[in-house]
């Protein structure tokens, strides 16, 4: 059988060695993506760990630190079995590095930095940091739901580890914007992030008119469009914004 009929169908491969060419390089990007955006955004959230309310907000925001480090990690030892050299990768790139607030990037991404865009924009402090982990969170489940049914077996494995991991962190920035709000009450605040981070968290899903989602399909890489993951994401954010009493921003 072809082996793109073979992947189309739901088939899987065990293992580099069983990969065509273009295929490993198409399976080598996307756990690149992956493993960029958890060291960046590990990166990112470690400089706001000593604005955490309190000992035990801290000790909660170290560990989801430690825990988007260790899921890099689980990726990156897949890259290895592919030749990747994971102590120069490590290295290679400033991860807590930011641009300017005010800078969107949109889907254009930039040279040789395969994280997501959303982890080159800087924090205003620990409030507007909740809240980004809080879209993003949900944006990274729906992501990761995707990618478990991947055509590459030992990724979707590693995958299915990793999910309830994204998905707790996701439900603990939840609590934490409760938090703030119980404590503090300035929800006006909060409101400008959630209409700072909301588009740029849709923009991860991609362009709707992707031309690389064609090749992904035929491998099975993926099984749904760019536009349909992002429609779960809003749905799912929100039906969470409008819990914890925010207005839905509209993106252009």
């Amino acid at each position: 059988m072809d082996i793109e009929a073979y992947l189309a169908a739901g088939g899987k491969i065990g293992s580099p060695d069983n990969a065509p060419p273009r295929y490993r390089g198409e399976i080598l990007k996307l756990m690149a993506i992956f493993v960029d955006s958890e060291m960046a955004g590990a990166a990112g959230f470690a400089d706001r760990i000593n604005d955490a309310p309190g000992l035990t907000g801290r000790i909660v925001a170290a560990r989801m630190v430690l825990e988007k480090f260790a899921n890099a990690e689980r990726v990156l030892k897949l890259m290895e079995t592919f030749g990747a050299n994971s102590s120069r990768y490590v290295n290679q790139h400033p991860w807590s590095d930011r641009l300017e607030r005010d800078c969107d990037l949109g889907t254009k991404r930039i040279d040789g930095d395969m994280r997501l865009n959303v982890f080159h924009y800087p924090f205003t402090g620990w409030g507007d940091s909740v809240v980004m982990n809080v879209l993003m969170g949900l944006a990274t489940v729906v992501q990761l739901e995707e990618m478990i049914e991947c055509s590459y077996q030992p990724l979707g494995d590693a995958f299915s580890k990793i999910l309830p991991i994204e998905n707790h962190h996701a439900e603990l920035g939840i609590k934490g914007v409760k938090n703030l709000i119980a404590v503090e009450g300035d929800i006006d605040t909060l409101q400008q992030s959630v209409n700072y981070w909301h588009p740029r968290v849709a923009d991860t899903f991609g362009r709707a008119d992707s031309d690389r989602l064609d090749l992904y399909l035929r491998f099975g890489l993926r099984q749904r469009t760019n536009e349909s993951l992002q429609h779960m994401w809003r749905e799912r954010c929100d039906k969470c914004l409008g819990e914890l009493g925010f207005r839905v921003p509209i993106d252009d």
